[in-house]
């Protein structure tokens, strides 16, 4: 059984089946575990969540900021934006099904091999939080998600404040700062004041910020962190963190990490498939 982190899709399902295809993947015997924006931007938003429906249990899903617009738009409490490509997903057949196994998915994973344990988001996570308190958190934002105060949820989810966290907060203030940190965060400061304007990649961080993985003493230290979402950081490999977002949509390619589930200590293994540009380089979101 091989175990493999997969970065943001955003609808490009051809280059998700010709990385499948390097992998050899089977749903009957690996897992996967996708960080995000699974949707739009590309032209076959439909064909991947159709996929990854298809696939069951084998294959375990971040909901992205995309992915959330998505929803958001279907409850009709969001324009569409002019470069959204979701019309095959709102306008299927099986919208119904396509919308609410979305709905289903995740704010943060845990993995848990002989080696590690990884975390993994879409974007980024505090320095206040834990690993345990993150998975709490993003379980508070499922709920809502899932439950019958849904609509109220989308009405209220957009919004910069709060900046910081506070274990005083409640809420919506509360939910909307989880899941700016989860499906939106680049840049904080040393104290996790998030910031959202800027787009570029980890040397443009403003005054006063710094990208929110290099806080110092932030408290998800003891693990292993992969996430998504930020395609002008690009690749990057430590040892206590991997970035897969390679712009795929842009232009650039779909990466996967494969990682160990034995007892032996191996080093993950990258692979990258090429992506044909479906977006304008630069539209960073």
């Amino acid at each position: 059984m091989a175990m493999y982190l997969i970065g943001d899709v955003q609808g490009c399902d051809d280059a998700l089946q010709r990385l499948l295809d390097t992998l050899s993947f089977s749903a009957s015997r690996d897992s996967l575990y996708l960080l995000g924006d699974l949707v739009n931007r590309g032209p076959q938003s439909d064909r991947v969540l159709r996929r990854l429906m298809a696939y069951g249990s084998s294959a375990h899903c971040l909901l992205g900021n995309h992915d959330l617009h998505l929803l958001a738009v279907a409850h009709g409490v969001r324009k569409p934006h002019r470069n959204d490509t979701l019309d095959c997903i709102l306008q299927a057949p099986d919208r119904t099904a396509l919308l609410g196994w979305l709905q289903q998915q995740h704010l943060a994973l845990e993995l848990v091999t002989p080696q590690t344990r990884w975390l993994m988001v879409h974007a980024g996570v505090l320095p206040q939080w834990s690993a345990d308190q993150t998975l709490a958190l993003a379980a508070e934002v499922e709920a809502m998600l899932r439950g019958p105060q849904a609509l109220d949820f989308f009405q209220q989810m957009y919004g910069n404040a709060p900046v910081g966290w506070s274990d005083d907060l409640q809420g919506m203030d509360r939910l909307r700062v989880v899941v700016n940190a989860l499906t939106r965060l680049r840049f904080c400061s040393a104290d996790g004041v998030m910031e959202f304007a800027t787009k570029e990649g980890a040397g443009a961080a403003p005054a006063g910020y710094m990208p929110w993985f290099d806080v110092p003493a932030r408290r998800t230290q003891n693990c292993t962190l992969a996430f998504g979402h930020w395609s002008t950081l690009g690749w990057l490999g430590r040892s206590d963190m991997f970035s897969l977002d390679n712009g795929c949509v842009w232009g650039g390619c779909l990466t996967a990490l494969k990682i160990s589930a034995g007892t032996e200590m191996a080093a993950p293994q990258r692979y990258d498939v090429h992506c044909e540009a479906a977006q304008k380089p630069g539209v960073v979101d």
